[in-house]
């Protein structure tokens, strides 16, 4: 199965309601799955209002958005910034970048597929860590 296939059912399966998809294509089979947020938990103290203490929660789990072209991850995988183990990052915080550089490698299904900058730029901060698993649409870097 191809990637543009790939990226194809990733992107159906995101912008819809179901969390779970799974197709068998001759010898290949996939299986996509969406990662449903849990809600924190609201706790409410008797010193407090109510109403602050189920606020509160809402905001603190609002996800901080960085400021910056954000550089997102095209699939599901595992991040690596080197090409291999021993090797040194494809990119540093304050290193220039320009557009279609490679910038990381994404694992995923055993390919290791490396992904590019989509701007030329400044990179302002590395979002995610070494052998991290990524979700589709993570943001991995900032360019400035």
């Amino acid at each position: 199965m191809d990637l543009r296939k790939l990226k194809t059912l990733i992107d159906l399966v995101s912008e819809s309601n179901i969390t779970e998809l799974e197709i068998t294509e001759g010898d290949d089979r996939v299986r996509i799955a969406k990662a449903v947020p849990q809600q924190a938990p609201v706790v409410a103290y008797a010193e407090q209002p109510p109403l602050v203490a189920a606020a509160a929660p809402a905001e603190s789990a609002a996800p901080i958005e960085p400021e910056g072209h954000v550089v997102k991850s095209p699939m599901v995988g595992t991040f690596y910034r080197a090409p291999n183990p021993g090797a040194n990052p494809f990119v540093e915080v304050g290193q220039s970048v320009t557009e279609g550089e490679p910038v990381c490698i994404i694992e995923a299904m055993k390919l290791l597929n490396e992904i590019e900058a989509d701007k030329t730029g400044v990179i302002k901060a590395v979002l995610v860590e070494n052998g991290e698993p990524v979700e589709y649409g993570q943001p991995l870097f900032v360019i400035e």
